[in-house]
């Protein structure tokens, strides 16, 4: 099979031919179709897999080709999508309580286990979600990541329709953030810097708009009540922190992106009102599957640029300069 490799830590994307792998009691073998280029994927390039060489990509989209002894829920020919979430280990104590996207074992999707820049991908039967006919393999491949981030970090979250929420950034994850806070019946602001991102903002539903660059975020956010949530989607510490004192009491900054630097919220400005700061990981493969059945149920879909396999490198790269709108998708023939 064509495949796509980090050779080893700090090295380059290199394309290799390698042998179809052999699947693993318990284990799927997915045909590629689509995988999504995350931001994440430098992790493997950083010296942060489990062994070399590893093949990057954790939104995978594609089909059934063969399972395993004792896989009985999937069967060839049908589609489905692999994220982050790489299996769980099902003894810890995370997994007994049924929060698998905690389990201790830390299973991730072209980190401890190949991923999905190549032609098949192997995975756990319990890392797959069923991807729904309303959505093309190119449109669900970066749900399986940005998506289901977003979605399941808003529905987490406590807020409720009506409720006003606000999501930090319009890029990869922001972008989703927004299609889906208006779908859930929240009064949705989006935050940009800029006046000109106002009316994308608003096209993808968003019924506020917040130039960070102009506005008092915090003002603007109290002047409408104060949000029951910011979902913080940017990489940025000081906008998030920006953010704190217009949520309203009891409210909530959910933060998803991962600043270089660390956060600085001074406690006597979350006491008072009894807000929280709180991380969210992304979700279980059974949080990707609501969060297709979701997209493909209300429209919701993420704005992609496709490249070949062949082409992953410049896709990677592309995705990487921040210049992509807004998810790069690589598509195997």
């Amino acid at each position: 099979m064509r495949a796509i490799q980090i050779p080893a830590a700090g090295e380059s994307l290199e394309a290799v031919d390698r042998d179809v792998p052999e699947v693993p009691r318990g284990h799927v073998l997915v045909r590629v179709s689509a995988c999504g280029v995350c931001h994440s994927d430098v992790m493997p390039g950083a010296g942060m897999a489990s062994s070399y060489p590893r093949i990057p990509g954790h939104e995978v989209a594609g089909t059934v080709e063969s399972v395993g002894e004792g896989v009985e829920q999937w069967k060839p020919g049908q589609r489905v999508g692999v994220g982050w979430f790489g299996g769980a280990c099902f003894v810890c104590d995370a997994c007994r309580d049924g929060d698998f996207i905690s389990c201790r074992v830390g299973k991730v999707t072209g980190l401890t286990s190949d991923g999905g820049y190549a032609e098949f991908v192997v995975a756990p039967a319990d890392a797959l979600a069923a991807v729904p006919d309303g959505l093309s393999d190119a449109e669900a491949a970066p749900l399986m990541c940005a998506g289901v981030t977003t979605f399941n970090g808003l529905r987490e979250s406590g807020a409720r329709p009506g409720d006003v929420v606000a999501v930090l950034g319009l890029g990869g994850l922001g972008h989703l953030g927004v299609q889906f806070a208006a779908r859930m019946g929240f009064e949705t602001v989006a935050i940009a810097r800029g006046a000109e991102k106002e009316k994308f903002a608003r096209e993808l539903g968003a019924h506020h708009y917040i130039d960070s660059t102009a506005d008092d975020v915090a003002g603007s956010l109290a002047a409408l009540g104060g949000a029951t949530v910011v979902l913080a989607t940017v990489t940025d510490a000081e906008a998030m922190t920006a953010t704190i004192g217009g949520l309203a009491p009891r409210g909530k900054l959910v933060v998803l992106g991962v600043p270089q630097e660390p956060l600085s919220v001074h406690a006597g400005a979350i006491i008072g009102g009894s807000q929280a700061v709180a991380g969210h990981a992304s979700g279980s493969a059974k949080d990707s599957e609501d969060t297709l059945k979701f997209a493909a149920l209300t429209g919701v879909r993420p704005l992609i640029e496709e490249y070949p396999l062949e082409k992953a490198a410049d896709g990677f790269d592309r995705m990487m300069s921040g210049k992509a709108r807004f998810r790069v998708v690589l598509t195997v023939d």
